[in-house]
C-alpha cells in the first residue's frame, strides 16, 4: 500500500487522478469542502467540487488548490462526465436528498468510474433501497453511518461483520460501517475491521464533519488507483491515525492536515 501511495519522479498529476466531490446548495458547502480536502491531502493529482450556481461565490472564497466546476443538475454532471480524466467521484456530503436523487444515477452510469456514496446520497433512497442497488457496480464505495446503514439493509445484528458482508452481498459493492470498530466488506465475502478501540481508541472523531473527511480521504485512494475494499480500509486506519494524531481539541478540519505526517512516517 505504502508503494501505491508514492508518487515517482517525472509524474504529471493526472497520472495520480482526479476526483469530483459534489457540493450542496448554499450554506450547505462545507462537508463536500470538507470531503474535497481530505481527497487533496491523500495524494489525488487533482479535485474538483461541482457546485450548483447560487453556491459558487461560497465555494469559491473557501478554496484554492481545489478546483471549482458549475454543476447544477444531472444534464450538467453528465457533460462534466465527458471528460475521462475524472476518475472517482463523492456524492453524499451535504448534498441534499433532492439533489441527489437528480445526480447519484448519473454518476453511476460508467462502471469504470469509482464512486463513493455517503450521507444524503444514501438516505436519498431509502425508501426504495433496490433502485439503488441495481444501479451499483464493483467499483462503488457505501460509508453509511449506523443509522444509515439501518435504513437501506435494516439495523446490524450483533455479528457486525456478518451484517456487513451480507449487505455487501445485496448491494453488489463495498459496504463500509463506521464505528469504533469500523467493518468493511465486499460482495466476495473479504471483510476487515479498522479497529479504534483501546490502544488505539480515537474518541475525539466524535465530532462534526469527520465522516465528510473519511468520505475524501477514501475518494482520493479510489482516485490513485487504489480498489475499493483496500481503499476502504486503509482510510478509515489513516482516518483514525490522523485522529490520533492530533488528540484532544481535533476538528474535522485538523484532520486532512495530519495525513501529511502519517503519510511520511509510513515512507520510513
Amino acid at each position: 500500500m505504502r508503494a501505491a501511495l508514492t508518487k515517482s519522479e517525472g509524474a504529471h498529476k493526472y497520472d495520480h487522478g482526479h476526483a469530483l466531490v459534489l457540493s450542496g446548495g448554499a450554506g450547505r458547502t462545507g462537508a463536500a469542502r470538507l470531503a474535497a480536502r481530505g481527497a487533496l491531502r491523500i495524494g489525488a493529482g487533482l479535485v474538483t467540487l461541482g457546485v450548483p450556481g447560487a453556491a459558487q461565490l461560497e465555494v469559491a472564497m473557501q478554496v484554492t488548490a481545489i478546483m471549482l466546476r458549475r454543476c447544477e443538475d444531472g444534464a450538467a454532471l453528465t457533460a462534466l462526465l465527458e471528460d475521462g480524466r475524472l476518475n472517482a467521484l463523492c456524492l453524499g456530503p451535504g448534498l441534499s436528498l433532492a439533489r441527489a436523487r437528480a445526480l447519484v444515477p448519473v454518476a453511476l452510469a460508467e462502471p469504470a468510474r469509482s464512486v463513493l456514496l455517503d450521507a444524503d446520497a444514501l438516505t436519498a433512497f431509502a425508501d426504495d433501497p433496490d433502485a439503488l442497488f441495481a444501479a451499483l457496480h464493483p467499483r462503488c464505495v457505501l460509508t453509511p453511518h449506523g443509522g444509515e446503514f439501518a435504513r437501506l439493509f435494516g439495523a446490524p445484528g450483533d455479528d457486525r461483520v456478518a451484517s456487513v458482508r451480507a449487505a455487501a452481498r445485496l448491494s453488489g459493492a463495498v459496504v463500509l460501517l463506521k464505528g469504533a470498530e469500523t467493518v468493511i466488506a465486499a460482495p466476495d465475502g473479504r471483510a476487515v475491521i479498522a479497529s479504534a478501540t483501546g490502544r488505539a481508541a480515537a474518541p475525539w472523531l466524535a465530532t462534526a464533519g469527520s465522516g465528510d473527511v473519511l468520505a475524501g480521504i477514501i475518494t482520493g485512494l479510489l482516485a490513485r488507483g487504489i480498489a475499493p475494499l483496500e481503499a476502504a480500509g486503509f482510510g478509515a486506519w489513516l482516518h483514525a491515525e490522523a485522529a490520533r494524531r492530533v488528540g484532544p481539541g481535533l476538528i474535522a478540519e485538523d484532520l486532512p492536515e495530519a495525513l501529511p505526517g502519517v503519510l511520511r512516517d509510513l515512507e520510513c
